[in-house]
């Protein structure tokens, strides 16, 4: 099914795809409210739909889409390169987003691929889908120690590195005791029995990265 509100638009990719011998066009709409019903009426594997269309954003469709029809794959065709609305029509679960500057023969290769059951993203847009990702996951990591203080963190990375508390005194300039206390706090804190668990958590989540 053709999604845009613009005739034009859905007339051009009609006749590529018409082409095809593999392809049916079922339906046409031009408004998110008619794209939902006529997924309804139609059950199309494979809705190419534009973000911005008259009466409502394609992005709610195909969340209304995929939440009543999740085999239904959607591709978003957009003139749009924005993060907000490629991350947007991820999380409404579009299977593709692909710019309108793609090529016929691109285009084709996508709803192959999405029919599929494949996820494909324009190259133009790849790039910070996954700077996205590596954002996500350090400020995951970080969020690891968001409990420590500076000074747990610094005796953390010597607990890692397999130090001994008195050498971890000798190193940071503090007293025993303090180093021990220290010590008891981070296990608390991360909720680790000992410090074999302490240091594997560090590890795990890059500590040094953090220091």
């Amino acid at each position: 099914m053709l999604v845009d509100d613009h005739e034009v638009v859905r007339l051009g990719l009609r006749a590529l795809l018409d082409q095809h011998p593999d392809f049916d066009v079922v339906a046409e709409a031009a408004t998110a409210k008619d794209a939902v019903e006529r997924t309804k009426l139609f059950l199309p594997d494979v809705v190419v739909m534009d973000i911005r269309l008259k009466g409502g954003s394609g992005i709610d469709a195909c969340q209304e889409i995929m939440s009543t029809h999740p085999e239904t794959k959607v591709i978003m065709l957009t003139s749009y390169a924005e993060d907000e609305m490629l991350f947007s029509a991820i999380r409404a679960g579009a299977a593709g987003y692909v710019l309108k500057q793609i090529g016929g023969d691109d285009l084709v290769r996508a709803i192959e691929a999405v029919g599929r059951g494949e996820a494909l993203l324009d190259p133009a847009v790849t790039q910070r889908v996954f700077q996205e990702v590596r954002k996500a996951a350090r400020e995951q990591e970080a969020s690891a120690f968001v409990e420590l203080t500076q000074q747990e963190m610094h005796v953390l990375q010597q607990v890692a590195e397999g130090k001994t508390n008195r050498q971890i005194a000798e190193s940071l300039y503090l007293g025993k005791g303090t180093v021990r206390n220290y010590v008891s706090s981070i296990l608390s804190k991360l909720n680790v029995r000992n410090r074999a668990q302490a240091a594997a958590y560090a590890v795990e989540h890059n500590l040094k990265d953090f220091l």
